[in-house]
């Protein structure tokens, strides 16, 4: 097992070199960074020279790859006299752990990242945990009750949840719970930030404002997930050792939760492993609709202006995480089914 990770670990190198070359090249073209700080004016030729020069804009898309990977200091060249290589200061590049400097903002990224890492984790792990608790109950008690009526209930619930658009969902629960609430003059939930500015970051003003987000983000992935579950169940419960174990006598609770959902959650395991990665990456839309200051919304804001260092750091670890919870998942795979083996 040992030889499998270290083995997967060298291969993740390359393909992560790859990986950082395509989404620089697609994230510096699409569009021009400068735009952003002219706004409506249009800036004069010699301020946008001075601003690409600033940025390490001037050189060859090949040239700032390099920079941003290992960093300048292999660089003798000095475009603006200021003694620094490139002109950009000194960079470290992301190998060394220096993922540059907000185009926008003139702040590191990592920073940035940090301050909101722990909101989307706020959110997205509370997500996370309601779409797999409801994902689980619903999955196997419409298994176990095939064609019952809350079966056709959840189902169709299923399919109307998995077919809303999310940017019309979170409208339409603004709308309801918080517009025709106080309206009616009942308890309404909070539709914009973290927390109410007046009240502080206390942990029932956040568990309010959790309320719509999450429910945005559950009701499709519980859709999606419950289906799942269900037809793995039917497939799972129908099998000879399945019948076997009823047969010894073993509790019906047993049966479907040591031996059928064991077997059952394999394919799970490969969905949640392909999920957890983009909890960090939080939720673009449903982040913005709410003005949830989260990964989601600083991804949006630098795709906007076309913040690359913003971009690059988000999406690189992105795909570290994906390359990591595969190699996990994998792993996980050897604990409930004995028969994976990596040897």
């Amino acid at each position: 097992m040992f030889r499998y990770i270290v083995r997967r670990l060298l291969i993740a190198i390359p393909q992560l070199i790859i990986i950082s070359l395509i989404l620089f090249i697609l994230a510096n073209a699409m569009g021009d960074p400068l735009a952003s700080f002219a706004g409506r004016r249009r800036p004069r030729s010699e301020d946008r020279e001075r601003l690409k020069r600033q940025l390490g804009l001037d050189q060859p898309v090949p040239v700032q790859y390099l920079i941003w990977l290992v960093g300048n200091d292999w660089m003798k060249i000095d475009v603006d006299g200021d003694g620094i290589p490139d002109g950009t200061g000194t960079r470290r590049g992301v190998l060394r752990g220096d993922f540059g400097t907000s185009f926008m903002e003139r702040r590191p990224v990592l920073e940035m990242i940090g301050e909101r890492v722990p909101n989307t984790l706020i959110l997205m792990l509370t997500a996370e945990i309601v779409i797999l608790a409801l994902s689980l109950f619903i999955g196997i008690y419409s298994a176990l009750r095939q064609y019952s009526v809350l079966d056709y209930v959840f189902t169709a619930f299923s399919f109307v949840g998995y077919s809303m658009p999310i940017f019309w969902l979170a409208l339409i629960l603004m709308y309801v719970f918080a517009v025709r609430f106080k309206a009616w003059g009942l308890p309404y939930l909070p539709t914009v930030g973290m927390y109410d500015l007046s009240v502080g970051k206390t942990i029932p003003q956040v568990a309010r404002h959790l309320v719509l987000p999450v429910a945005t983000i559950s009701i499709m992935s519980i859709a999606g997930y419950s289906r799942y579950i269900r037809s793995q169940m039917l497939e799972v419960i129908h099998q000879d050792y399945i019948r076997t174990a009823y047969a010894k006598g073993l509790p019906g609770r047993l049966v479907i939760v040591g031996h059928a959902l064991k077997n059952a959650a394999l394919p799970l395991v490969t969905l949640i492993g392909m999920d957890l990665p983009l909890l960090m990456s939080g939720a673009v839309v449903t982040e913005s609709i709410f003005a949830w200051p989260g990964m989601g919304r600083l991804f949006f804001n630098a795709a906007k202006d076309t913040d690359v260092p913003v971009l690059m750091g988000v999406l690189f670890m992105i795909s570290v995480l994906v390359v990591l919870f595969q190699i996990i998942t994998d792993v996980t795979y050897t604990f409930l089914d004995p028969r994976i083996r990596y040897d």
